[in-house]
C-alpha cells in the first residue's frame, strides 16, 4: 500500500457525500473502490449516502426475520438484497445516513473487533455533542440509546491482494429522520433482535437535522477516531 502521508504515519481519507444512490449501484461502487485501493490507484475513501427503501440480508441469513412477502415488498416499494457483509437483516431508507468506510487495515497488530468498536465510537462521540448518552450492548454490534438501536453495523473484511492486510467495505447505518422505524423496520426483525426497539436522532432530540448535515458533523469524528488525514471532500 501507499506510504503514510506524514511523519506521524497517518493515511489520507477522501470522503464523498451522495444524496441518494440505489443500493445495487453503491454495492458495485464499493467493490470497484476496494480493488482500486488495493492497487494503490485510489486513496482510502468514506462514502456517506442515503438509499431508497431497501432491505439487506447479510451472511447470518435468517429469512424468517423478513416479515413481508414479495407482493408486499413490491407494494411498499422496498428492494431486497442478499449481500456479503456480516450480520442479519436490516433496513436502509431515506432519512438514514449510511457510511461505507473503505479502509486499509494492516495485518500487523490487526484487531478486527477493535475496528467495529471504533466505528461505534465515532457515532457515540457525535451523539454526545447533543447530550445523547449512547453506548453498546456487549452481545450485539451497533450503537444503542437505552434499549433502542440508533445505528446498525455490518462489515466485510476483503483480503488485500497486494499486501498482508485487509480492506474494509460495508459499514454503518445511522437513523436520523423522525418516524423511520415505522417506515421500514416494522417489516423485519432488525438484525434478528426481537426484544429491543429502534431509535432515530430526530425523534430523540426533537430536531429536524438533515442527513447531509449529520454527515458533515460526523466526518471529523471519523477522521479523529481512525487517525486519518482528511483529503478530498466531494458532494
Amino acid at each position: 500500500m501507499a506510504e503514510a502521508d506524514n511523519a506521524n504515519g497517518l493515511r489520507r481519507l477522501d470522503a464523498h457525500y451522495i444524496d441518494m444512490l440505489e443500493y445495487a449501484e453503491a454495492w458495485e461502487l464499493q467493490k470497484e473502490y476496494v480493488k482500486q485501493i488495493d492497487k494503490e490507484e485510489r486513496e482510502q475513501t468514506l462514502l456517506l449516502l442515503q438509499h431508497p427503501p431497501t432491505y439487506t440480508m447479510g451472511s447470518d441469513k435468517h429469512p424468517e426475520h423478513l416479515l413481508l412477502d414479495e407482493a408486499e415488498l413490491q407494494k411498499r416499494g422496498i428492494s431486497l438484497f442478499q449481500i456479503d457483509r456480516g450480520g442479519d437483516i436490516t433496513y436502509h431508507g431515506p432519512g438514514q445516513l449510511v457510511g461505507y468506510p473503505l479502509l486499509y487495515l494492516d495485518a500487523v497488530g490487526l484487531d478486527l473487533h477493535a475496528y467495529l468498536r471504533s466505528m461505534e465510537q465515532v457515532i457515540i462521540n457525535w451523539l454526545a455533542e447533543y447530550g445523547i448518552e449512547a453506548g453498546r450492548k456487549p452481545e450485539y454490534t451497533g450503537v444503542w440509546v437505552g434499549d433502542a438501536k440508533i445505528a446498525a453495523i455490518g462489515v466485510k473484511f476483503n483480503k488485500a491482494r497486494h499486501s498482508r492486510g485487509f480492506i474494509t467495505s460495508h459499514g454503518f447505518a445511522l437513523n436520523i429522520k423522525s418516524g423511520i422505524a415505522a417506515e421500514g423496520f416494522n417489516g423485519i426483525v432488525p438484525c434478528g433482535i426481537q426484544q429491543f426497539g429502534v431509535a432515530s436522532f430526530n425523534d430523540l432530540t426533537g430536531l429536524e437535522l438533515s442527513v447531509e448535515k449529520a454527515a458533515e458533523e460526523l466526518l471529523p469524528h471519523f477522521v479523529k477516531e481512525f487517525k486519518c488525514i482528511l483529503g478530498l471532500v466531494k458532494k
